[in-house]
């Protein structure tokens, strides 16, 4: 039997803390949730991304500086770093629950579609849904990136995505490819347990040890300013530095484990054959390579620009009004992707709706 489709003013695709951000501030501007906006996530239990990430991952700013819009983050108690992932978990849960955000679970999204009136329509596994506006928060975090290497290796490989304890590596030869922050933070617990060697395309870059999320954010919200009005771009926080120096990683700079040599020219069987031609056995390779905008269900749209991105003006995608996106990075929000950043993000977003 087919359903008919479901009809409400905004469907926000994705339950992470960008969708959530999001939905708050459609409460606020008066939208009944359920009735005129839902959510809908893929993913069977709160957190977002926060929920997939390995337990030890920490934020980079205290409780205060790594809220949603309404409520403040509880305080973290665990020791004297930022919080860890879980407590990121529980808080965004308890956060759907105070605000009774309409999340329905596990409903993912196939594509989205111009129907054949004002409509943009949603197409899941659980029916369809139509809607006068359409937000994307899907993030990144289930499109991990992988370079291509020549060559091959017979030994173990995961993604960031897919790490999750330093002991699953006791006694191994580890390779840890990547110059980040997720590089630098599972180099910092895997070197504890095991031989580890770190390869970055460039030198790595620490920002200095009193910078942390707080003042990203404020640097790029200067920049995005500076775009705006035409003024001289500062560079954003690359002129600082990439990785953040939480505790673990300044412990790992304590014991000298911070060394990067260049990348390799290639997989080999057991290992990489370096640039010079020497070559050096592993167990696991980790790949602390990033990830890239999942916009799968937005393909039949049409939008994308040369670079894989949706152009858009703000969050709202320039060749598709009734679309924004929100998450993914600074081209749609100064630090949309963290959790402060959202939160400002899903607040300008709304006013526009």
């Amino acid at each position: 039997m087919t359903t008919s489709p479901r009809e409400v003013r905004v469907v926000v695709i994705g339950g992470g803390q960008a969708g959530l951000a999001t939905g708050f501030y459609l409460r606020r501007s008066g939208l009944i949730p359920g009735e005129d906006f839902v959510i809908l996530d893929a993913a069977a239990q709160p957190g977002g991304a926060w929920a997939q990430m390995w337990p030890t991952l920490r934020t980079f700013s205290p409780t205060q500086y790594s809220s949603l819009p309404g409520w403040m983050m509880p305080p973290w108690t665990g020791d004297t770093g930022y919080p860890l992932a879980g407590h990121v978990v529980d808080y965004l849960t308890q956060y759907e629950k105070r605000y009774e955000l309409d999340v329905r679970r596990s409903v993912s999204v196939g594509s989205v579609s111009r129907g054949e009136d004002e409509h943009l329509v949603v197409h899941t596994d659980d029916g369809d849904w139509l809607a006068e506006q359409v937000v994307s928060a899907t993030g990144t975090w289930s499109r991990p990136f992988v370079p291509t290497y020549p060559g091959s290796f017979a030994g173990r490989q995961l993604h960031t995505a897919h790490y999750r304890r330093a002991s699953d590596f006791i006694d191994q030869r580890v390779l840890i490819v990547g110059g980040g922050n997720s590089a630098a933070q599972i180099l910092a617990e895997v070197s504890l347990v095991a031989e580890t060697t770190w390869a970055t395309l460039r030198p790595p870059r620490f920002l200095p040890d009193d910078v942390d999320g707080r003042a990203l954010f404020e640097i790029a919200t200067k920049r995005h300013r500076a775009r705006q009005f035409g003024e001289r771009d500062a560079g954003g926080v690359s002129g600082l530095g990439d990785i953040v120096m939480v505790e673990s990683v300044r412990e790992a700079r304590d014991r000298d484990v911070l060394h990067a040599r260049d990348s390799f020219a290639r997989l080999v069987d057991h290992g990489v054959r370096w640039r010079d031609g020497t070559a050096s056995s592993y167990d696991t390779i980790i790949w602390c390579t990033g990830f890239r905008p999942a916009l799968g269900h937005l393909t039949e749209l049409g939008l994308r620009g040369p670079d894989g991105l949706i152009p858009t003006d703000g969050t709202r995608a320039i060749k598709e009004s009734r679309l924004h996106l929100i998450g993914y990075g600074d081209w749609t929000g100064p630090a949309s992707a963290t959790l402060i950043g959202a939160g400002r993000t899903a607040r300008d977003l709304v006013a526009i709706l």
